[in-house]
């Protein structure tokens, strides 16, 4: 009798989920009917901005509904990832921003959200090729060259970052740590400032997106010495990597993304995913990407998941042993 009771109880508890899985079935069906907000942390006008209106005018072609770019920056990203964090968890509402995404936790104490709880990863779009630049007196032509240059004369190499904690900025302390180096890091507002005093010789050596570099390479104002990604560029075949030329142990490709708020359903989040993969299968945003000298993706939540939780521990684990510090 206890038994067949049991049995009547799982069934009733059954049923009573039905209604709730069904309703959730039918959000994700009808999804979307309305204008769906995509947030951008960042200034407009950069390539940031550029990406995410590419990306969001072809959705045009797979989604029903337009989507918005709103503005929310400032704060080193934190208050455009705050406001989706707190936002209705109903695919309505979306975030796209960098792999700096994994750098605030290691550097901020008192975020107002949790970057691997708040939000749930929909999918990487591009990987931005990396390029290690020097001034072109630099007495160095190979990243090899380099390494031993800079580890005769420590703290005489003159590095330029974005601002203390940007991804510049980690990505140099990364390379100073696994090469046994010791730079001078200067702080610059921006990529532009930088390779101006880079071309000038006002500063020795960076690291930026290729396509920033690009013209200034091309035209013998800099040298380019390595490619900071695991493989080469399609824009630079025959440039070695930096893994390549000393530092097996290194490799870092800067990467976009969508997120939305965590609890977000699965079948929306799925349906999201699968559009923005077709987007970034679409010969004309490959194409778009490849003269950027970019990559694209269009990966599936559980791989861009993964990207998270392993840079997210990277980053922290520099910020600590090198003792980088930020303001909140």
């Amino acid at each position: 009798m206890k038994k067949l009771k049991n049995i009547a109880l799982l069934a009733a508890s059954l049923s009573s989920l039905m209604p709730v899985a069904s309703l959730a079935q039918r959000s994700a069906d009808s999804f979307p009917s309305k204008p769906m907000t995509v947030v951008s942390p960042y200034e407009p006008g950069g390539p940031i901005d550029t990406e995410a209106r590419l990306y969001t005018k072809k959705m045009a072609d797979f989604m029903p509904q337009p989507f918005i770019i709103e503005y929310k920056s400032g704060a080193a990203t934190r208050i455009g990832l705050s406001y989706v964090a707190k936002a209705a968890p109903d695919g309505y509402t979306m975030l796209f921003t960098t792999g700096s995404f994994t750098i605030l936790p290691a550097l901020y104490k008192n975020l107002p959200f949790d970057s691997l709880k708040d939000f749930a990863p929909v999918s990487q779009m591009s990987l931005q090729s990396g390029v290690f630049l020097v001034r072109p007196s630099f007495p160095a032509n190979t990243f090899a060259e380099y390494l031993a240059y800079a580890r005769a004369n420590p703290g005489k190499v003159n590095f330029g970052m974005l601002g203390s904690g940007s991804t510049p900025h980690l990505v140099g302390a990364w390379l100073e740590t696994l090469s046994n180096t010791k730079v001078t890091f200067i702080p610059y507002k921006g990529t532009a400032p930088e390779l101006i005093d880079l071309v000038g010789g006002r500063l020795d050596a960076a690291s930026t997106a290729v396509i920033s570099a690009l013209p200034f390479i091309k035209s013998g104002k800099l040298r380019a010495l390595a490619i900071t990604d695991a493989s080469r560029s399609k824009l630079f075949p025959d440039l070695p990597t930096v893994a390549e030329q000393g530092l097996p142990g290194f490799s870092y490709t800067n990467w976009t993304a969508f997120f939305v708020p965590r609890a977000t359903p699965a079948a929306i989040i799925s349906k999201l995913s699968e559009s923005f993969a077709r987007v970034a299968r679409s010969p004309d945003i490959m194409a778009a990407a490849e003269a950027q000298g970019n990559v694209m993706v269009g990966s599936t939540p559980e791989q861009i998941s993964r990207i998270v939780a392993t840079e997210t521990a990277r980053w922290q684990k520099l910020v600590q042993d090198v003792g980088i510090q930020m303001e909140e």
